[in-house]
């Protein structure tokens, strides 16, 4: 094995999140400690912060440093950052589409010719559907929230609430959720003594970090529903009660939180309260179901369903 060969198989192995001692290194690459520690100050010469630690269990890491080094990246490593700049490049953050892009060139450029095939066959037979209409969020504002649930700190900024009033919060940022194409904060707010939901979107300028506080305790599954809590159905455009015959428990399994709650009439039939800004997106939502179901209102939802049945009706005619 050569020099070259060798600082990169060296790399590769710092790379893993853990403490490697300079005699498993050794022993790795089949060559003397002596060679591993020659080996450990090229690769700092060359800017990777490789951090030592003394003693009985001391070892090697790769730390974080001031620039970015060249990465190593293993085969499914290298498929799934493509696939997820790609992806990235039609989402709902604003202002990282053209990064995205320019780092998605970089990487396809030194991409072998099998991974390239495997990245080409995703983005071929893979269809992103995106609504340009919808909300996006400022991308300098998320990494802003994301460090303050990081650091634990206070949080001050403008925000539009629901029903588009201009209001100034005071929170204690938790955690960043993404729910489709929206993106929530998920915060204690002091000033009501309870927990709240922010649509990222429509936090506005003048965020300001201030003291740091202490961390309450939030489980996911007590985030994901402070989340759909936070955007009730009759908070929408149109609001619909549908009586669906199936099992509460079923239909649960086949709604995200966001789409409404569910509530048990009896075994075989429960009531879904569920809500969108537009016509389309509710028969959307009712047609994945799958279940037989019974809608009285509002009108237009009804009129609505009416137009697609017809048409759908019509489809199946043999001409």
């Amino acid at each position: 094995m050569g020099t070259s060969e060798r600082l990169l198989r060296l790399l590769s192995l710092l790379q893993t999140p853990r403490d490697w001692t300079g005699m498993e290194l050794a022993e790795r690459l089949e060559v003397s400690p002596r060679t591993v520690r020659n080996d450990i100050e090229r690769l700092r010469s060359l800017g990777y912060p490789v951090h030592a630690t003394r003693g009985a269990i001391g070892g090697y890491r790769l730390a974080a440093g001031a620039t970015l080094p060249p990465l190593l990246l293993d085969d499914d490593e290298a498929v799934a950052v493509a696939v997820g700049l790609r992806t990235a490049a039609g989402g709902a953050v604003t202002g990282i589409e053209e990064t995205s892009l320019r780092a998605l060139a970089k990487l396809e450029q030194v991409l072998p010719a099998r991974l390239r095939s495997r990245v080409n066959t995703l983005g071929t037979y893979t269809v992103l559907v995106s609504h340009r209409s919808g909300p996006t969020v400022d991308a300098d504002v998320l990494t802003v929230l994301a460090g303050a649930c990081r650091d634990h700190h206070t949080m001050r900024f403008d925000y539009d609430d629901r029903r588009g009033a201009a209001t100034q919060r005071r929170v204690e940022p938790h955690r960043l959720v993404n729910a489709g194409r929206r993106w929530y904060l998920v915060a204690w707010d002091p000033d009501r003594d309870d927990w709240r939901t922010f649509r990222v979107d429509r936090v506005r300028a003048h965020l300001s970090a201030g003291p740091r506080f202490a961390p309450r305790e939030l489980s996911d599954e007590a985030i994901v529903a402070l989340v759909s809590r936070g955007v009730p159905a009759d908070a929408r455009r149109f609001h619909a009660r549908v009586t669906v015959q199936a099992s509460a428990a079923t239909v649960t399994e086949r709604i995200g939180p966001w789409v409404g709650t569910v509530e048990a009439v009896d075994e075989e039939t429960c009531i879904l309260d569920t809500g969108a800004d537009s016509l389309e997106i509710m028969a959307v939502y009712l047609g994945m179901l799958g279940l037989d179901f019974a809608v009285t209102g509002p009108p237009e939802l009804v009129a609505h369903l009416g137009v697609l049945a017809g048409r759908y009706a019509r489809s199946t005619v043999n001409g």
